[in-house]
Formats: C-alpha cells, sequence, structure tokens
C-alpha cells in the first residue's frame, strides 16, 4: 500500500482525481430522477455528458434544457465548477474549513493543477480564486437574471441567469435554452452578448493573471507571462472579430440579416466563444468554411495557462511565434516584452503543441474511420473542439456511434489534463542522463 501511495506523484493524482469526479457525475446521471422522463440516462450518454462537464466542454448528446430535470442539471452544474476550477481548489476549501494544515504535497498538487511555477503563496491564491470566482459569478448571474427576466417569470430568470454565468465562466458552454442552437436568439443583445463575453474572458486570463491584475495597485507591475496573456488575448480577439465579420457579412445564414451592430456583436460573441467556452449566437453549421477554419485555430490555440480553458495555451502560442520570429531575423535569444524565454520553455511548447497537434490528427483519423458519413471539416471540427475542451459543434456529436462517443469522451480528458500531465502521469519520473551523446548536425528546411 506504501509503494502505491509512494508512485502517486501529483499528475497521477490529478488524472485520478478528474476521473473520480466523472465516475461520480455519472452515476448520478443515471438516477431516474436526474432526468424529464424518470428514466435516467443510458450509461454512455451520461459518461459523455459527466466527462463534458467535468473537463468544461461542453459538448452534448441530449440537449440540456429539454433532457434533465432540476436535480440533472444540478448535478451538471456542480460538475462545471469543480471541473473548472479543478477538485484540488475544493480539497483546499474543505482542508481550510476543518482547520487542516495544507502539506507540502498537496502544495504540490495545487501547483501543477495552476500550472503554477513554485508552491510559495499557494494557499493565498486559492482564497483568493474562491473569492474572485464568487464575485464574478454572482455579478454576471445578476445581470443575465435581470436581462432574462424580461423574457421569462423571474425565478425562471434567476435560475437561468446564474446557470449560464457559472457555466460561461468556468468555459463550459452548457446552456438550458433547449435545442442545439445555443443562444442564438440573443445573437444581437448587447445585455447578453458583453456579459458572456466578459464571463468567457475573465475566466481565459488564468487565476495567476487575476491575482496579479488585482494586486497591480500595490505592486505597480505585471509579470511577463501575465502581458503575454493579456496581451494576445487582445490580439487574438480583435483579429478574430475583424476576419469573422469580413467572411460572415455576406452570409444570409448568419450575420448577413442583422443590422450592422448586429452584425459586430455577432462577429464578437463567435470570436471570443471559441477560446474556449463553446456557446454560441451563429448556427456553426452554416458559417462559411473560412470561418469554420479560423475557429479551428482559435480552438486549438485556446486561452490562458492556468484557467478555465483549454487549449495549447496563448502563452505557448506567443513563445512559439516570437521563436519563430527570432529566427528568421537571425537572433539567438527569444524575447517578449524584453525578457528573455529559456530554452526549457520553448523546448515544453513545442511539445505541448505537437502532443495537441497528434492527437488532434489522430482523433480525425479514428473519427472519419468510426463514423464515414459526414466530410472531414465536421471530423477535423469536433476533434479539436473536444481536444481544447471548447464544446462547439457543427452538429457531428449527437450523430456520433458509441465508438465514436468513447473517442472523444477520451479526447476531452486528454484535453482538459493536457497531453503533458497526462504524459508524466503514466510514465515514470525523469531521471538525468549520466553522459551525453556527441552533437549531430541535420538539415533542416
Amino acid at each position: 500500500m506504501n509503494n502505491f501511495k509512494n508512485t502517486l506523484n501529483p499528475p497521477k493524482i490529478l488524472v485520478l482525481g478528474f476521473a473520480l469526479i466523472i465516475v461520480i457525475g455519472t452515476f448520478l446521471l443515471t438516477l431516474p430522477f436526474s432526468t424529464e422522463d424518470g428514466n435516467g440516462l443510458p450509461f454512455l450518454d451520461a459518461l459523455f455528458t459527466a466527462t463534458s462537464a467535468t473537463c468544461v466542454t461542453g459538448l452534448i448528446v441530449v440537449d440540456t434544457g429539454d433532457t434533465f430535470s432540476i436535480f440533472g442539471e444540478l448535478v451538471i452544474l456542480s460538475l462545471i465548477q469543480i471541473g473548472g476550477l479543478g477538485f484540488m481548489t475544493f480539497a483546499t476549501l474543505l482542508f481550510l474549513i476543518l482547520g487542516k494544515k495544507i502539506s507540502l504535497k498537496e502544495r504540490l498538487l495545487l501547483k501543477e493543477a495552476f500550472n503554477n511555477i513554485s508552491i510559495a503563496g499557494l494557499v493565498n491564491l486559492v482564497k483568493r480564486i474562491l473569492l474572485f470566482t464568487a464575485l464574478i459569478e454572482i455579478i454576471g448571474g445578476l445581470i443575465l437574471t435581470i436581462r432574462f427576466s424580461f423574457d421569462m417569470p423571474i425565478g425562471k430568470a434567476f435560475y437561468f441567469g446564474f446557470f449560464h454565468a457559472i457555466s460561461n465562466f468556468n468555459n463550459a458552454g452548457f446552456d438550458l435554452m433547449g435545442g442545439f442552437n445555443g443562444m442564438t436568439s440573443y445573437v444581437d443583445d448587447p445585455f447578453v452578448v458583453l456579459t458572456i463575453c466578459a464571463l468567457i474572458t475573465i475566466g481565459g486570463l488564468g487565476f495567476i493573471v487575476m491575482n496579479e491584475l488585482y494586486e497591480y495597485r500595490k505592486t505597480k507591475r505585471l509579470s511577463v507571462h501575465t502581458k503575454i496573456v493579456l496581451a494576445t488575448t487582445l490580439l487574438l480577439t480583435a483579429s478574430a472579430t475583424i476576419l469573422i465579420f469580413l467572411f460572415e457579412y455576406s452570409n444570409s445564414k448568419t450575420i448577413g440579416p442583422l443590422s450592422e451592430w448586429g452584425k459586430i456583436l455577432g462577429s464578437f460573441y463567435q470570436a471570443v466563444t471559441p477560446r474556449t467556452a463553446g456557446s454560441n449566437t451563429l448556427a456553426i453549421g452554416d458559417l462559411t468554411h473560412s470561418t469554420l477554419f479560423l475557429i479551428i485555430l482559435l480552438m486549438f490555440i485556446g486561452a490562458g495557462s492556468g484557467s478555465t480553458a483549454g487549449g495549447i495555451k496563448i502563452t505557448t502560442f506567443a513563445v512559439l511565434v516570437a521563436t519563430m520570429w527570432s529566427q528568421i531575423r537571425g537572433k539567438e535569444d527569444v524575447v517578449l516584452f524584453k525578457r528573455r524565454i529559456v530554452n526549457e520553455t520553448i523546448l515544453k511548447a513545442l511539445t505541448v503543441t505537437m502532443c495537441g497537434a497528434m492527437i488532434v490528427i489522430v482523433v480525425t483519423i479514428l473519427l472519419s474511420i468510426i463514423e464515414q458519413r459526414h466530410s472531414f471539416m465536421m471530423y477535423l471540427f469536433e476533434a479539436t473542439s473536444a481536444f481544447a475542451t471548447v464544446g462547439l459543434s457543427m452538429g457531428l456529436t449527437p450523430e456520433l456511434t458509441p465508438g465514436g462517443r468513447v473517442l472523444i469522451i477520451l479526447t476531452m480528458f486528454a484535453g482538459r489534463l493536457g497531453p503533458l500531465t497526462i504524459a508524466f502521469a503514466i510514465t515514470k519520473r525523469r531521471k538525468k542522463e549520466a553522459f551525453r551523446h556527441p552533437k549531430g548536425n541535420i538539415m533542416i528546411g
């Protein structure tokens, strides 16, 4: 038993912890009172939904609003909150309530969960994360409640408002609007669009960034990590909004019939949500191929490291672009915001990107073999959405065969925990080489 405990390093515990949450969620969703019809979900559908919620993805095989009872919806909401913040955050909260001291091993787990550089100040960070989360979700929930109250009874508006606030802050993308068309009825509504986009963006910045922004009034400084996240988020959102506006301007099935203001709101929402919330105000299947490919790229990049979002993360993307630019200019060092990026970070960025790309490629190929009824674009879109835990779909998810559903479940799980975390969890601890091989020269390009 002691040998087993010794083999459980932080990455393995994270993997097992998420797996346990999914198993519990699956069981709860199969109970008769979890669904409106009183039959409970079939096991595979329950497993898919629990995985999607825990991995804050949002891909669904049954409509959330029409299928589940209040109990079932609250189970999903709980899985989203736990999955978004991480089970170690809630475990730490429980320890603090009980007055238990946070051990070194638990601090190492928190460091791994938040992808943090050191263990210093992690307990205080957890306290602030819980406070930030509560405040942001309450503010977002109240704004949405007020808006929804014009369309539905106040009690339902309150429930819908807070469900969608929690879902979108955690970048999950589950909604209760009925049907598979998401928030399309609010495509040109500024209150809904701007509130949800704000929730998605804040949740995608990462808790380290939020904490630094909170402390800026005292420190008057931001780390290079925070600067990269903020600058890249702004650049990607602005450029994606402009491109989607241009690509879809004349598309009669999307933003074509809307006013100029409506076109801007629709484009902005669809530029924000691929990183990586998964809700939509435009019918994904009706988008042009150029927009779909742009969304695939945005989904793959994702949002901030240590956030509720998925993808390879925008810091990884920024490091790769900076590396490419440095090589083109013949520079020896990779520099961002007047800081030299160490080789270890560059190699990690390359590894994460290649692992992510390989997962997407393999899943796309396997989906095309298993399903054989749809276009290549649908398979690529679905594979990327699952890996990046986005939740956007061209309509393939509800039509997946059992084999396809199992494949997407595994992809969502791998995408949420990250390729490197899973790799470290299933391999032995890396050892320093006893000797180094002589250098070899290889022609590149």
